[in-house]
């Protein structure tokens, strides 16, 4: 796996940007440009297991929430990849890997900070995609 980041600025509180991040709907939008059709299946609480999985295609992968601080900092550990909409472990090649979105805000322009652990034959799709999911952040985050 490769590290890979990701910086954007957004103009509005971070807990706008945070809302929109992880509320369903503006989730459902803006991962959708990454992988079409994702959702997330489960309660975003520290200690929880959660699945992103894509419903056109039913691949996703199950993590961990291993640290939530509400408004600032969130942090998965990816436990296994999934198929069948979650219902089947395949092959293990986002197993292991974290994914962290951290928000700092400063004068109400919110920094979004995205690092994250990419399968080494995916790093060239997520530079492309990754920049194009946060200019939609940003702009759903960014409406009145």
């Amino acid at each position: 796996m490769k590290r890979i980041q990701f910086l954007v600025e957004i103009s509005a509180p971070r807990e706008k940007v945070w809302a929109t991040l992880w509320e369903d709907d503006t989730f459902r939008d803006w991962s959708s440009i990454i992988d079409e059709g994702t959702y997330m299946d489960g309660a975003l609480e520290e200690g929880n297991e959660i699945q992103f999985i894509s419903s056109v295609n039913g691949y996703g992968v199950r993590s961990l929430v291993e640290k939530l601080d509400p408004n600032a900092f969130m942090r998965f550990r990816h436990r296994a990849d999934t198929k069948e909409s979650g219902e089947q472990e395949r092959e293990k090649e986002w197993s292991g890997g974290t994914e962290s979105y951290a928000l700092s805000e400063k004068n109400g322009i919110t920094i979004l900070d995205i690092n994250m652990d990419v399968p080494l034959e995916q790093v060239e799709t997520f530079e492309v995609r990754i920049p194009k999911a946060l200019a939609r952040i940003k702009l759903l985050a960014e409406k009145p």
